[in-house]
């Protein structure tokens, strides 16, 4: 399986690129909770410190000012050590992420 890629301080022009700030946004309070993506997942964090802790047990640390891209079908345990606010992007479209979470729900 593919890992997260974490791209620290990306330029204004690659966020521009990406329209990231046309992306919906997400807050999270300091927590610990497990987590599965259904679908490709892009964020770019405008506030907050996060550790993603793998199936296999390695941790990825990422924070304010992160692009961070999480593959479909990782696995993983966030731990929200400041809190998260972030612009997100999913793969697909409203339709295929439906299929995708109702498909997660039946393999259980």
């Amino acid at each position: 399986m593919s890992k997260i890629i974490v791209e620290h301080n990306p330029s204004k022009d690659h966020l521009a690129a990406l329209s990231v700030t046309k992306w919906p946004t997400w807050k999270k309070e300091v927590s610990v909770f497990p987590w599965v993506f259904p679908e490709q997942e892009i964020a770019y964090l405008l506030e907050g410190e996060c550790i993603a802790t793998l199936e296999n047990g390695e941790t990825v640390k990422f924070g304010k000012g992160d692009l961070v891209t999480f593959p479909a079908g990782l696995k993983i345990e966030w731990e929200v050590k400041q809190p998260l606010y972030k612009h997100y992007k999913l793969d697909g479209n409203a339709l295929t992420q439906v299929f995708r979470r109702i498909l997660l729900k039946i393999k259980g």
